[in-house]
């Protein structure tokens, strides 16, 4: 038990009337030495003693944990009440004991905890925060004792409890209908304290001067003005005819206890500096002259479009002109009006976003409305908070900050915070400027041309992923932050609004583990795959996909997944994740999982949510399949390479699970994006050993990112094969223009024909790729090897015909003849042949199905010498003739 503990412990000991806090104080330090679970768990059976470690471990946890939280509730009790309790054996049992003496509610506390929230009211001058936190310590106690009150009503008893200097802010939220929760209220209420008290009694001055200046008749002030007039009529009124006596009396008193001062403005006795005439006027003509000029000026001045004044009493941004505005949108005739300090009421025409330049940043306006009546720029400090800037004040300047990091400054000109934007000439000459040009010379590429560019290489992902990397500084900027509609996303990407459910995440790589598994796939990927399984870690989100021929395989994929990553890692997987798919139910993996001492969870059945990592990496690695092979015109049997590639992708670029890449967050390691390229354009790739006057280069497609590797998976269309070279010229930019989904559009539909009549001819150094992917996208379907393989074939029903017509003609040309089978003797088997037959140009015409027997199983000596031909085509005997004759 550590000093700080102690501490904590003893400074609020239980005696019966403090049990709400005490219960708050002992809750807090079992939580921070994880040992609250022992209040809420029961003790585990006892274990046997021969029982092994696996099983000791939960029950030899749980005792440690209570004797130790035991200690701790005993010794923040009081003397007698840890007297009465040190004979209970469990923590919880004490809390329980507790419970029942000082846990009951209390009608008395409730009633006062009320009683003080209706009537409290906070005092001139005190500090808000204090004052707030005091309303939520009865609120707690009110509600401890049985007294319901909802957050929307506390903030409205806050609200009513201030006193007349939050007057405006109190307005300010009743006319807007403001939402606060208790939170942001007590933000926004330290906020506006700050602000007054930076403007003082200086700033209280100015406004009074201010409102003179055009209310006229106000009498601010008169108390202190030394107006005999005023003081005679005063003097009448309240003393009357009767009372000439009282008055002179009181005459005669003021006037000794003035004599008796001397003002240390004129050195005249008689009275205080405070109500000495002369400086009273010479302090009424400095302001009188001081706000004169600043009416003048803010009426009469040109328009500065550089100068943008911080104003915290306006409501929105707000502009003379439009420069700079952008994605501005028209505003109806009175649609928002606003009211100045000349009295007058002007109409906003637009309103839109603004970049502000400065002249090491910029600061981003949301909603800026756009009124040429007035002079003058205004920066809301309301709408700044809004935007999640946050802003500090000193006596000359004031600071604007984004996340933690100072963005620019404002300086005092005038008693107004002024912030000075750069102009375009100056903006041209600003290091800011000369690096984003530079970077785009760099590229050589438009900037919506780059953004596309990278939507491409990236695997379709969308285009917040794509900022994100540019604000981590593994892309350039880009000016034009936009994509076109991207029809390969429209067919691959279209789906219902995703599960917004929330758990607990991992702290830790390895800590859990989600799995899903894949398939099978209505085509077969190149190797024979079916399935594919994905192991994602919970708190990198670091994806590892397997492909599968058979379900069955799952276990071995995942301990060779388990090896791989905690080699690499130095850790154990915790906690495996999974649905109850037969794979994972599997008798075997469940028995791997705990000898491994690994805990399962399932999800339960119908609830593919619980599961919701797998479920949404699963859909979002399909989406960019389908994608990726719809912009890529590959054969659907390259599946497997795309799914490989996706994940390569993903772990390399951020998403909304977690703040950095999971490449980072797995190995720390930032990683490139630079060898990215598009999947499936073409590439010229360096022939090996050309001859002589053979061409140097040969056209593939570029299908993947090997692992352990460097290079690329490149697929050769003439040879139907892949391959992995060193050597490759990629061109992405022909593949961009000559890109066309795969969709077609109905031409049942009536479309009006345009006015050009040109043809659009495909590249002549594409021809010969595009003839062999026509026939290669049929011929790549493999034919099966056993009549297992031919029932789950996708031309299921072409072969078992194909079967019954060879049953049939072995049957009509009496193939076979009955006999009984020979003493010692084992007959040879049979087995089915399988072939699709196809045209010249590359088609399926028919499906072919032979019975033939077993040769291999003949024995020299035995049978070796006897053939076995059930059917002979027509031909073959004539050829056979030929070979003869000739």
């Amino acid at each position: 038990m550590t000093s700080a503990t102690l501490n904590m412990l003893a400074a609020d000991k239980l005696n019966g009337n403090n049990y709400a806090s005490w219960k708050n104080t002992i809750n807090t330090v079992l939580i921070i030495d994880d040992l609250r679970f022992v209040l809420v768990e029961e003790c585990p059976q006892v274990p046997a003693a021969n029982a092994t470690r696996t099983v000791r471990e939960p029950y030899e946890r749980w005792a440690k944990a209570n004797e130790k939280a035991r200690a701790y509730i005993l010794a923040s009790l009081s003397e007698v009440l840890a007297k009465k309790h040190e004979s209970m054996l469990t923590a919880r049992e004490i809390m329980d004991s507790l419970q029942e003496m000082f846990g009951q509610a209390s009608y008395q506390i409730k009633h006062d905890a009320l009683k003080y929230i209706y009537n409290a009211r906070m005092n001139e001058g005190a500090s808000v925060r204090e004052h707030v936190l005091n309303m939520m310590v009865h609120f707690n106690v009110a509600e401890m004792n049985g007294a319901v009150i909802d957050e929307a009503s506390q903030v409205s008893f806050i609200l009513e409890s201030l006193p007349e200097s939050f007057l405006q802010f109190r307005s300010n939220a009743v006319m807007n209908k403001i939402a606060y929760t208790l939170t942001t209220l007590l933000n926004e209420l330290q906020t506006f304290e700050s602000l007054m008290k930076i403007k003082g009694q200086k700033g209280e001055a100015n406004v009074a001067t201010s409102t003179r200046k055009f209310h006229r008749g106000s009498t601010s002030g008169t108390k202190s003005m030394p107006s005999s007039s005023g003081n005679k009529k005063w003097k009448k009124k309240k003393g009357g005819q009767g009372n000439k006596a009282n008055l002179a009396a009181a005459k005669t008193t003021k006037k000794a206890k003035a004599a008796k001062g001397i003002c240390f403005h004129c050195n005249q006795e008689g009275h205080w500096k405070r109500n000495c005439p002369k400086y009273l006027a010479e302090k009424k003509k400095a302001k009188q002259g001081k706000y004169d000029l600043l009416v003048l000026e803010t009426c009469l001045v040109e328009n500065d479009d550089s100068a943008w004044i911080i104003d915290s009493g306006a409501t929105n941004h707000v502009c003379s002109s439009f420069q700079g505005i952008s994605s501005w949108q028209q505003l109806e005739t009175g649609e928002m009006t606003m009211r100045v300090g000349t009295g007058h009421v002007v109409s906003a025409i637009a309103v839109g976003g603004l970049r502000l330049y400065l002249q090491k940043s910029f600061l981003l306006l949301e909603n800026v409305y756009v009124v040429p009546d007035l002079k003058r720029n205004l920066i809301s400090v309301k709408c700044l908070l809004e935007q999640s800037y946050s802003l500090t004040f000193n006596v000359n300047k004031m600071f604007i900050y984004k996340n933690g990091v100072e963005i620019c400054s404002a300086k005092l000109e005038n008693n107004l915070y002024v912030l000075r934007s750069l102009t375009s000439k100056a903006l041209l000459n600003t290091e800011m400027f000369k690096t984003a040009i530079t970077q785009n010379k760099r590229l050589k590429i438009s900037p919506k041309e780059n953004a596309h560019l990278w939507h491409l290489r990236l695997g379709h992902i969308n285009l917040n992923r794509i900022e994100r990397l540019v604000k981590n500084g593994l892309l350039s900027e880009l000016e034009e932050n936009s994509l076109p509609v991207c029809e390969s996303c429209l067919e691959g990407k279209m789906t219902k609004r995703p599960f917004t459910g929330k758990g607990h995440r991992a702290k830790e790589p390895l800590e859990l583990v989600h799995s899903e598994l894949c398939g099978p796939m209505n085509v077969k990927a190149r190797g024979g795959f079916e399935y594919f399984i994905t192991f994602t870690d919970d708190y990198s989100r670091y994806g590892y996909v397997y492909l599968m021929q058979h379900k069955s395989e799952a276990l071995e994929k995942f301990k060779e997944y388990k090896a791989e990553v905690e080699n690499a890692l130095s850790k154990t997987i915790k906690t495996f994740r999974s649905d109850r798919g037969g794979e994972y139910m599997d008798l075997k993996f469940q028995n791997y999982l705990m000898e491994c001492g690994i805990v399962s969870q399932l999800s339960a059945p119908g609830t593919p949510q619980q599961n919701g990592v797998s479920e949404r990496s699963n859909r979002t690695l399909l989406d960019m399949v389908r994608s990726m092979m719809s912009c890529a015109h590959l054969p659907n049997s390259f599946w497997g390479y795309a799914v490989q590639t996706a994940v390569y992708i993903l772990n390399c670029v951020p998403s909304k699970s977690v703040s950095e890449t999971p490449l980072k967050l797995w190995n720390g390691r930032k990683g490139s994006l630079r060898h990215f390229r598009i999947w499936g354009c073409p590439a010229h790739v360096l022939e090996n050993n050309p001859k002589k006057l053979e061409p140097r280069s040969k056209l593939c497609l570029f299908v993947g990112y090997p692992k352990g590797t460097r290079g690329g998976y490149f697929y050769d269309p003439k040879d139907n094969k892949v391959f992995v070279p060193t050597n490759a010229t990629f061109l992405e930019e022909d593949h961009i223009r000559e890109h066309k989904p795969r969709s077609k559009i109905d031409t049942s539909t009536s479309i009006v024909e345009g006015t050009s009549g040109r043809v659009t001819n495909l590249p002549i150094r594409y021809m010969s790729l595009t003839e062999t992917l026509t026939v290669i996208s049929d011929g790549d379907i493999e034919d099966p090897l056993t009549f297992k393989k031919a029932m789950e074939d996708v031309d299921k029903d072409e072969w078992i015909k194909a079967m019954n017509l060879e049953l049939e003609s072995m049957y009509f040309n009496s193939v076979w003849d009955l006999v009984d089978q020979p003493d010692g003797v084992k007959p040879i088997g049979c087995k089915w042949i399988y072939k699709r037959k196809r045209g010249a140009d590359g088609k399926v015409q028919t499906f072919k199905a032979r019975l033939v027997a077993k040769g291999y199983t003949q024995v020299e000596g035995v049978d070796y010498e006897e053939t076995f031909s059930p059917v002979a085509m027509l031909k073959r005997p004539s050829i056979c003739n030929n070979q003869k004759d000739s």
